[in-house]
């Protein structure tokens, strides 16, 4: 497209006089163009893949290359979604405090898989707590088995 062409005109221009400088950070502005989130979008591996050859090509000539596939977040036995997380992180504060009421600034470290996850855990209550309505019925089961009135 023409949009990309004239991005790809001004990170070569900008790449040229940096004399092949790869790091171009978000926000950097050449001629109204935002380079750097321009130069990150191409290096995203699924925007690599949807490139032309030729399109390639020529970011390589750059000194671009793509970037590394982020893996998909985990949700199952391996690793846990922000819900999981923040179960976890009630039930260890339940268990360590006995309540489930919980300060709207309090953050619980629970561990998972050997490696340590801050949880906004009175921020994840307050917006599950707004967002009910949208919840499974299977999430809210598992909020109103931990004491959470407001879920039964």
């Amino acid at each position: 497209s023409v949009e990309w062409q004239r991005h790809y005109a001004t990170a070569r221009s900008l790449l040229g006089e940096e004399g092949g400088l790869t790091e171009v950070l978000p926000g950097v502005l050449v001629h109204g163009c935002d380079v750097g989130t321009w130069v990150l979008r191409q290096r995203d591996a699924a925007t690599w893949e949807a490139l032309l050859p030729e399109q390639r090509e020529r970011l390589e000539a750059l000194g671009l290359t793509p970037l590394p596939a982020v893996p998909a977040k985990k949700t199952t036995a391996g690793g846990a979604g922000a819900f999981e997380r923040g179960v976890l992180a009630l039930e260890q504060y339940r268990a360590r405090t006995g309540t489930v009421t919980v300060p709207r600034a309090h953050i619980e470290t629970v561990t998972i898989d050997g490696e340590e996850h801050p949880v906004k855990l009175g921020v994840f209550l307050t917006n599950s707590k707004t967002r009910r309505a949208k919840l499974a019925a299977e999430k809210l089961a598992v909020l109103a088995a931990l004491g959470l009135d407001w879920a039964a």
